[in-house]
């Protein structure tokens, strides 16, 4: 069920900072959530070929440098961030009336904040990642219970260490746009643009 704000309230509350209301649209749409993937976003890169490519993924963390996920570095949208760095990431928070979109430059966040955010993931998140290289090819269904079992056994009775080829990236944005959907479609969309003297936001018809 929508709860979009109104557009009288929201069009005087815009805040300077964009990042401080990424994370007040975030912090509320997660603990009212419905989704078990609270904090999911997509990602969109670009391909070798051109083509974009889309995908979800866990938003780990969100400050004045950018917005922060983790991923396989040498997976398909890994090899993208290296072929061209300029991504998106877009937000719908369906439950809230929210959607977020984000544009900027992704770059590799340090061995240290991975390893910060590699103790956060279950066991079972950091044997598959050491189980499975993400996107290759797969020759059965069955090989995917047969790799996780070997891998299990392998790390039995001990901590599992974070790969190399296993790490996260922070997009520091270019653009941020919020918008707050209303029920008669005079959405109210609030784009902000980074300059050198700070954010810049204008207002964009639905």
């Amino acid at each position: 069920m929508l709860r979009p704000h109104q557009v009288s309230k929201r069009s005087h509350t815009a805040l300077q900072d964009p990042i401080q209301q990424f994370n007040q649209w975030w912090q509320a749409a997660v603990k009212d959530s419905p989704l078990r993937q609270k904090s999911a976003v997509c990602i969109s890169t670009i391909n070798k070929d051109g083509f974009p490519s889309g995908r979800y993924v866990d938003l780990k963390a969100v400050d004045k440098e950018g917005f922060v996920f983790c991923t396989y570095l040498d997976s398909d949208k890994g090899r993208d961030i290296v072929n061209n760095p300029k991504v998106a990431l877009t937000a719908w928070w369906d439950h809230m009336g929210y959607q977020v979109r984000v544009t900027g430059q992704a770059n590799a966040i340090d061995d240290v904040k991975a390893q910060s955010y590699w103790q956060t993931r279950g066991r079972d998140a950091q044997l598959t990642t050491h189980a499975f290289a993400q996107s290759r090819p797969l020759d059965s269904q069955a090989d995917l219970k047969s790799r996780f079992e070997a891998i299990s056994e392998a790390f039995r009775d001990k901590g599992v260490e974070k790969p190399q080829n296993w790490g996260g990236y922070c997009i520091a944005p270019q653009t941020i746009e919020f918008l707050t959907f209303q029920e008669n479609r005079l959405h109210l969309r609030e784009k902000y643009l980074r300059l050198a003297q700070g954010w810049q936001l204008q207002l964009l018809q639905p």
